[in-house]
């Protein structure tokens, strides 16, 4: 289910004072943070609904992150407005990958890819999850 480049989507957000180490530089976890933002903004601007209703109304509880690559170009500081340019690299069977780009105007400050599953409540043991196929509707509203 390989394809070129489809849809791609931008999250933009202003950085606060507590994203910031003492030397007032983004702490590097948050870029993680932002970019899991960025992969939930992606569906919804796609028509997908929350995932807590996605849960009520067809039992998928999310996409959970099975790895991550990320790469850091430059710094950024509190007050700076930033935009995560995120779309789907690749689609498989069970996973896909999310690529993004997290830029400050024309600026490229880190690149981040994420490979993740759709998954379900196991049925067999509701206190666990357990990947299913990337369903098909899904996969047509996000191309």
């Amino acid at each position: 289910m390989s394809e070129p480049l489809a849809r791609t989507t931008i999250h933009e957000f202003t950085v606060t004072f507590g994203d910031c180490d003492p030397a007032g530089i983004v702490f590097y976890p948050n870029f993680s943070r932002w970019m899991d933002a960025s992969s939930e903004h992606f569906f919804r601007t796609c028509g997908l609904p929350p995932w807590r209703e996605m849960a009520k109304t067809r039992g998928l509880v999310g996409t959970p992150l099975l790895e991550i690559h990320t790469q850091f170009h430059q710094s950024a500081t509190y007050g700076e407005t930033l935009q995560i340019h995120t779309h789907v690299k690749e689609w498989r069977r069970r996973v896909f990958i999310q690529h993004h780009r997290v830029m400050r105007g024309t600026d490229l400050l880190c690149e981040g890819s994420e490979t993740r599953i759709f998954c379900i409540k196991d049925p067999q043991n509701p206190d666990r999850i357990k990947s299913i196929e990337v369903p098909e509707d899904i996969l047509a509203m996000c191309r």
